[in-house]
Order: C-alpha cells, then sequence, then structure tokens
C-alpha cells in the first residue's frame, strides 16, 4: 500500500508529522462509499480552530489527524463520481456534507445531518465533527465528491494563484460569511474584533463588499501594523481608553454599522484586563458599539465543552453575556459554521479575475509539512502569518520569509 503521512495531536501544545495510513474509500465506520475521491493534498493550512485543539482546549482526542483547509489533485475516483477526473485541481469546502439532507438541500452545509452522529455538521480532522480524517497529510480522502468539490477551470492558471485560491476551503469564506451576516455592504462602517488571520480575512471581505471605513482591534502589536498594510484602521486594544471612546476618534461617533467576531470563546478583556481570560468580553463589547438595528457577525468559534476555562460555567460552554443589551437595541446575531459552498464559486472568481488579494491580506507563509509543527509553535505565539502547509513541493517558490513579529508587552 502507498505511504502517507499526517499532522497529528498528541496532547495539549503537541503536534507531530507521523506515518498514518492511506486513504480508501471509506466513511469513518468502515463502510465501503463509491462517491468518494481520494486527493493528493496541494496545499493545506493551519487554521486558528486547530489551534484551539492545540492548546487543549477542547476534548480532541490524541491520534486525531488534523487539518480541514484543502486544496488538491484528483488521483482516485469511485464509482459514482460523474463530473470529476483523476487530475483535476480542486478546493474542498471544511464543511463534510451530503447534499441530499434538508439542510444541505437548503444550502445550509455547515450543519448537515446525515454526516455526523453526534450532531449537525461534519467537518475533516476536527473534534466532534464526524471522525473524518483530517487533511494537513499527503493524501485525503473526500466523500460525496460531486457535490462537495468546487473544480478550478484551468488548471496551470489555479497553480499560479495556489496562495489565494488555498483559501477557499475556510478562511475566506468564513470571513466573508461573517461580514455577510453583520451586513456589511457599500458604505458601512465596519468592526472587526480579531487581527489573526480570520479577522484579516473578515476585514478585505468587508473592503470587497464596499465598506466605508474598516476598524480592526487586537491587542497583538504585529498584526494591527498587517491590517493597516491594506487599509483598515486599527484599534490597540492594550490601551486604556474604551473601545467605544477609540472607534470615536476615528469615525467622531462611539457607534459603528456592522461588526464581527473573529475572536471566539478564548477572548481576553482589554486595557488593564487585557492580559485576563473573559470569553464573553468580545460579544460584550460588540453588542455596545454596534448601532441600535444592526447585525453582529460571529464566525469565531465557540464551543459547548472548554477544559480550559477559567470557570466552571464556561467549562460548558455557558458564559456571562449581556443579552438584554443586544435585545433592547433590536441587534441582530449569526452563529455557526460557514456554509462554504455559499461563497466559495463567486470568491474564486474574484481571485481569478484579481479583484482581492487574501494571501496578501493573511500574509501567506508557505511551510513544508515536516515543519508544520513549528508552525503550529509560531502561530500560537501570534506570528502575523497565514502558515500554508506544501505537502508534495508543488507550489511555486514562497516569497522570503518576513521577520518573525509578535505582541510587546
Amino acid at each position: 500500500m502507498a505511504s502517507n503521512r499526517g499532522v497529528v495531536y498528541l496532547g495539549p501544545g503537541k503536534v507531530e508529522v507521523q506515518s498514518i495510513d492511506f486513504p480508501e474509500l471509506k466513511n469513518p465506520k468502515g463502510k465501503k462509499i463509491v462517491h468518494g475521491v481520494i486527493l493528493k493534498v496541494v496545499s493545506t493550512n493551519i487554521c486558528g480552530s486547530d489551534q484551539h485543539m492545540v492548546r487543549g482546549r477542547t476534548t480532541a482526542p490524541a491520534g486525531l489527524v488534523l487539518g480541514h483547509e484543502i486544496t488538491g489533485e484528483v488521483i482516485e475516483v469511485g464509482a459514482d463520481v460523474e463530473f470529476l477526473k483523476v487530475g483535476d485541481l480542486v478546493s474542498v469546502p471544511f464543511n463534510v456534507a451530503c447534499g441530499r439532507c434538508r439542510t444541505c438541500k437548503e444550502q445550509q452545509t455547515g450543519i448537515c445531518l446525515t454526516v455526523n452522529e453526534g450532531r449537525a455538521g461534519g467537518a475533516y480532522g476536527y473534534v466532534d465533527m464526524g471522525g473524518w480524517v483530517g487533511g494537513q497529510a499527503e493524501y485525503v480522502m473526500v466523500p460525496y465528491a460531486d457535490f462537495n468539490l468546487l473544480k478550478f477551470p484551468n488548471k496551470d492558471q489555479a497553480m499560479e494563484k495556489i496562495r489565494d485560491l488555498t483559501m477557499l476551503s475556510d478562511i475566506f469564506p468564513t470571513g466573508f460569511h461573517g461580514a455577510v451576516k453583520a451586513g456589511v455592504g457599500p458604505g458601512t462602517t465596519v468592526y472587526v474584533a480579531g487581527a489573526g488571520p480570520v479577522g484579516l480575512a473578515a476585514a478585505a471581505s468587508a473592503q470587497l463588499l464596499g465598506a466605508a471605513v474598516v476598524i480592526v482591534g487586537d491587542m497583538n502589536k504585529a498584526r494591527l501594523a498587517h491590517a493597516r498594510s491594506f487599509g483598515c484602521e486599527t484599534v490597540d486594544l492594550n490601551e486604556d481608553a474604551s473601545l467605544a471612546d477609540q472607534i470615536t476618534q476615528i469615525l467622531g461617533v462611539p457607534e459603528i454599522d456592522c461588526s464581527i467576531d473573529c475572536v471566539g470563546f478564548e477572548a481576553s478583556g482589554h486595557g488593564s484586563q487585557a492580559k485576563v481570560e473573559v470569553p464573553a468580553a468580545v460579544l460584550n463589547s460588540l453588542m455596545e458599539i454596534t448601532r441600535a438595528g444592526g447585525s453582529i457577525g460571529i464566525p469565531g468559534l465557540y464551543v459547548t465543552d472548554d477544559p480550559g476555562a477559567t470557570d466552571a460555567a464556561a467549562k460548558s460552554g455557558n458564559l456571562s453575556i449581556r443579552f438584554g443589551l443586544g435585545w433592547a437595541k433590536s441587534h441582530s446575531f449569526h452563529t455557526g459554521q460557514t456554509p462554504v459552498m455559499s461563497y466559495n464559486r463567486q470568491l474564486m472568481q474574484a481571485i481569478l479575475y484579481d479583484k482581492i488579494q487574501i494571501a496578501k491580506a493573511v500574509n501567506v507563509e508557505i511551510i513544508s509539512l515536516d515543519d508544520a509543527p513549528k508552525g503550529y509553535a509560531e502561530f500560537d505565539k501570534g506570528v502575523a502569518r497565514k502558515f500554508v502547509i506544501n505537502p508534495h513541493n508543488l507550489i511555486p517558490s514562497a516569497k522570503p520569509k518576513a521577520k518573525t513579529e509578535t505582541a510587546t508587552a
């Protein structure tokens, strides 16, 4: 049997590249399937959601093969696959979806009802998401291939833009989804909480949607500097001034039209509380600064079980949210996994026709599969980069590495 290697979670703070099984056309229960394909992975990205698991902030089991942001070349097709062939280059939505159930038919592929026995929604290489093997590997199996996969129309053109196109599996649609659900449109003012890769993708998406001003808030000075590099205003949450006061300094008023939470459950306070974990801090601050009748998009991850939480309530996903304020201001909230297929084809076109440079916005750095553990460690320190793993060295030579920057106290 052919060999395969992947990035395996061993326990809090520990990942390792190990030999893993070569994929077969079988579901997680071992049942043979005919609707899947096997991919040779061209690129696969490290996601902030992966980092939550690696920090030990979920119930992920040791031995989990990580990775849900996958782009690959088809090398084997099941007997029931009609529209894909060997050699096709495809983007894999991180959602595993059957295309047949009620929610899939309603384009809510993030909550497919059949691919996960434990709950609605499935994903590759992720805790409680159905047991589908992750794609931070040399090879991976994708089920329901005709439904799930986005084929690039021109393979050579796609490889020239692979740094951007690899973002279609998750981070770009997720940032875009957060912006759409926050109501971003021409002339709107937007606040993005978090300048990590998803926050930067949301900021770039807001610009693509025509926002008048995009403000990004974070405590990491290097990440804030990168947000400014493509035209965002920024708020340094290490400062003692309130978020509303800092918004006023930029806009002249203490409120914005649209807000996007790209931080999630590992949030901290700001100012004197910047080093203190406050899981509901972002959601509460967004309700304060979002105008009456405004919307809050929440692509940031929240979990049902957090063994590393600082208080008993948060360990089971219960947060001290000031919901009465949001109710009084008639806010709309939108949460949950992004339905990638609602956006990925349009965003592919935006990339191919040079309407956006998403890899530049999130500051992509290409690394080898063997360097994946180092990438996880650097990401955890707060470097202002999005790490893209290149398992077979198929991506053209990467740009020179930027100097490593981390937050300063």
